[in-house]
């Protein structure tokens, strides 16, 4: 039997990727399955908490977060993100705690901290350093530690393997072993859900890789992609979101240029579209934790060892100044109309980071936001979904609950499917003469005879 297991073991490293769960000896998958042993996420945000939820379906799970309101209100069956329903949390087998001692319990450790950067878009490791010193007190021999959080290559073995050796006494890979499990979870995405998406897992040897595969695997209905190196997979999960980047800031370049030249992208890109390979990218704000991060992580990476990376590094910078190129083009366009912008009232519809979710961190909207309230005479943010003490912290605006019926100019950030309400008719009953309208993803629908008073840009 050992030969078998040996054999299937292999073949799966060989190939790369399987359908059906590794046959081999899953000791910890199976004191999972019986419940004899308990399973912990460490960080309970947008990613980590669909996956304790999803694990709970079938195994005894310890959601554990270090924010002590986030916890009572998912005791409570309230999702502080606001992605998952009541629904979801009734019939899991989860105890939510903020105390780290209830750690001990856990014989796997999924975590589940932000990655962020910081001013200096230098990558700040605290959250997942702070993370591993939590599960090294706690840490006991035959532990399965995985991490999901997004970082750089090589740095689940540089960084949190050695805080974990140290804080616990324990020795990697003969007392505890590890593994990387990049998330793949998309807010507001209600198509692409977890259990939908092809996970990719790795371990640090053919036990952990058998174990970690089979956890997974007991969850996911897409399939598992096994990396063959920890490396590797953290390296995945960094190229999905900087190859987007590169494609966006591309299309980004290609707006402001043509803006130049009176040509409208948009009509670019369709005629573009009709040939078969054309990829399907738009110009838009970049934000988020993911494609407005990630890149950085890599861009990092690269600097300690001497190398630069242009292309990334170009990407970044078209895409960040994005908000400023646009509050500059409205305000030539006002100025075209005999108006100034420091006189003008403006109207930026949307806030979040992106559309149909709450989060206002790293929000290039809420930066554009910013960027009018600096410039001009007066500004109105409008935003249902977002919420007005996280707005007033993060970025010192008022979100407003009403809609003037004096604005010089609009700004079609983000498109929520709460706004789907306002069409043409209403945009003009809130507008001045000679306003200005800035659609970023062309979500309104100018009448056929044109837009009348109002100037109609897109990006």
């Amino acid at each position: 039997m050992n030969s078998l297991n040996n054999y299937l073991a292999s073949t799966l490293l060989e190939n790369k990727t399987a359908h059906k769960a590794i046959t081999a000896d899953v000791s910890m998958y199976q004191r999972l399955c019986d419940k004899e042993a308990s399973l912990a996420l460490v960080g309970l945000g947008y990613v980590g908490l669909p996956i304790a939820l999803e694990f709970a379906k079938h195994f005894q799970v310890i959601g554990f977060d270090i924010n002590e309101g986030r916890i009572d209100m998912m005791k409570d069956h309230v999702d502080p993100s606001g992605e998952l329903s009541t629904e979801d949390f009734l019939n899991r087998d989860i105890t939510f705690t903020a105390s780290p001692k209830e750690l001990e319990k856990a014989e796997v450790i999924i975590v589940a901290v932000p990655t962020p950067v910081g001013k200096d878009n230098a990558p700040n490791l605290r959250p997942v350093t702070l993370a591993c010193e939590t599960i090294g007190r706690s840490l006991k021999k035959g532990n399965i530690v995985v991490f999901e959080s997004t970082v750089y290559p090589g740095c689940t073995e540089e960084v949190c393997i050695p805080i974990l050796e140290s804080v616990s006494g324990l020795k990697y890979m003969e007392d505890f072993k590890v593994g990387y499990s990049p998330e793949r979870i998309n807010p507001g995405d209600k198509v692409h859900t977890l259990t939908s998406i092809t996970k990719i897992v790795s371990g640090c040897d053919e036990e952990a890789e058998r174990e970690i595969y089979n956890i997974y695997d007991h969850i996911i209905e897409a399939g598992i992609h096994l990396a063959p190196s920890i490396k590797v997979a953290e390296a995945a999960k960094i190229v999905e979101n900087t190859q987007r980047d590169i494609n966006i800031a591309f299309m980004n370049e290609l707006s402001v240029f043509f803006e130049e030249l009176n040509i409208n992208t948009h009509d670019v890109l369709e005629a573009a579209g009709t040939k078969w390979n054309f990829l399907n990218f738009f110009p838009g704000l970049v934000g988020g934790h993911c494609i407005g991060v990630d890149p950085y992580y890599l861009i990092h990476k690269a600097r300690e060892h001497g190398m630069q990376l242009p292309v990334i590094s170009s990407s970044r910078f078209i895409n960040d100044s994005m908000p400023a190129k646009v509050v500059k083009l409205v305000e030539q366009r006002l100025a075209k109309a005999g108006k100034k912008l420091s006189e003008s009232k403006v109207l930026v519809l949307g806030a979040t980071f992106k559309e149909n979710v709450t989060d206002l961190r790293n929000s290039k909207a809420s930066e554009l936001a910013q960027l009018f309230y600096a410039k001009a005479g007066s500004l109105d943010v409008i935003d249902p979904m977002a919420d007005k003490g996280e707005m007033m912290d993060y970025y010192g605006l008022n979100l407003a609950e009403t809609f003037a019926d004096d604005y010089d100019a609009v700004v079609y950030a983000v498109n929520h499917k709460d706004f789907e309400i306002i069409d043409w008719s209403f945009i003009e009953e809130i507008t001045n003469d000679a306003a200005v309208v800035f659609d970023f993803k062309r979500t309104l629908t100018v009448p056929v005879e044109g837009a009348g008073k109002i100037e109609y840009l897109t990006l």
